[in-house]
This record gives structure tokens, C-alpha cells and sequence, in this order.
């Protein structure tokens, strides 16, 4: 499944000068002309992409990670982490998802694309993945502590309203669902283990 990365709805344009090279960020900066014809500096982040993935266990649990890393609070995810560069964003998916809980899935659908910040060239890439088995031991960061969380699809909706979730990509669907019966319906179908 080859996806194809959306356009920017803010692109850096081919003049932007790279002015910092980071490890996670990269800083662009262009001079950009406004309306008046006066002219004013621009910025932007990039950095890599990014793909989340919610494993479906095939009694229909739901499995989620509870996560420590150095120097910030403990969070409630979903697997998730960054694009190598050069990897395909399925591949990331699946070596994310193995590295985080050790599990494999049969299918991955791609839920959503979503770019979260308009002054940083980055996309989000979030999955669903069908038939998850265990196949290994989890296969951490050095940085991070995982503990695997099996959750029922409404406990993960009750979940999405704790402040220490992370997957704010996919927190608004969950609200949703929540006031809206035919949300809650479409996305309780998604969340299926077929």
C-alpha cells in the first residue's frame, strides 16, 4: 500500500532558507512579500512524520500503552512514534506497533491523515490494525517506559477525556462519538475486530 504524504496547506517554498538542523526539528526561513508590497520574514518547523496505530485484539479489546519518558509526565497512548527517513509510513506502522507491544496485525486501515500544526511540515498518519497477535517481547527505546493497557472500545472513549491521552489527533472523533449515536455507531464499527 503505497499512501501518498498530503500537501501543506502552508508549504515552505523553495527559497526558505534551512537556518537550523536539529534532531527532530529542522527551522526554514523565507522572506515573504504581503499585501501592502511591504516584505516580512517567515518561519516554519519541520520535522519527520508520524503514524499512530490502534491495535484491535481479536475478542475486540483495544490495546493502548501507558508510557514514561525522561522529563515529561506519563501519558496514555496509542502505539506510536516517527517515520525513518526513507521508510514507507505502512512499514513504520508495523515496526512501531511490534517495537511498542511486541504484536502483529493481519490488516491495517489507514483511518486517518492529519497535519496538526500549520507552522510545522508534519503529518500525523493514524491506523487501525486488525488481528493482533503477540509474536515478541517489547522492544523499547532506551528513553522510554511501556506498559500495555487492554481497553473495551468505551473505556477507550471515556479514556480519550483524561488529560495524560496523547493521541490528540483522534480525540475530537472520540468526543464525538460520545453526543452523537451514528458517530458512535460509524466509529464502533471502525474499532471492530473485523
Amino acid at each position: 500500500m503505497k499512501i501518498e504524504r498530503p500537501q501543506s496547506r502552508q508549504p515552505i517554498p523553495e527559497n526558505a532558507e534551512k537556518v537550523f538542523s536539529g534532531k527532530i526539528f529542522d527551522v526554514y526561513r523565507w522572506e515573504q512579500e504581503m499585501f501592502d508590497g511591504s516584505k516580512a520574514i517567515f518561519e516554519k518547523l519541520k520535522r519527520p512524520d508520524t503514524v499512530v496505530v490502534f491495535p484491535i485484539l481479536d475478542d475486540g479489546t483495544i490495546l493502548l500503552t501507558e508510557q514514561e519518558q525522561p522529563g515529561r509526565e506519563s501519558f496514555i497512548d496509542a502505539p506510536s512514534g516517527r517515520v525513518d527517513e526513507g521508510e514507507e509510513i505502512l512499514d513504520a506502522a508495523k515496526r512501531e506497533l511490534l517495537e511498542e507491544t511486541g504484536y502483529e496485525a493481519k490488516e491495517y486501515i489507514l483511518w486517518k491523515t492529519v497535519a496538526p500544526v500549520t507552522k510545522i511540515d508534519w503529518v500525523c498518519y493514524t491506523f487501525i490494525a486488525k488481528g493482533c497477535k503477540k509474536v515478541a517481547d517489547q522492544n523499547v527505546d532506551n528513553g522510554e517506559r511501556i506498559a500495555l493497557k487492554l481497553v473495551s472500545f468505551d473505556e477507550l472513549l471515556k479514556i480519550s477525556r483524561d488529560k495524560r491521552f496523547r493521541a490528540q489527533e483522534s480525540i475530537i472523533d472520540f468526543l464525538e462519538a460520545q453526543i452523537d449515536p451514528n458517530k458512535y455507531q460509524e466509529l464502533k464499527k471502525l474499532f471492530s475486530p473485523k
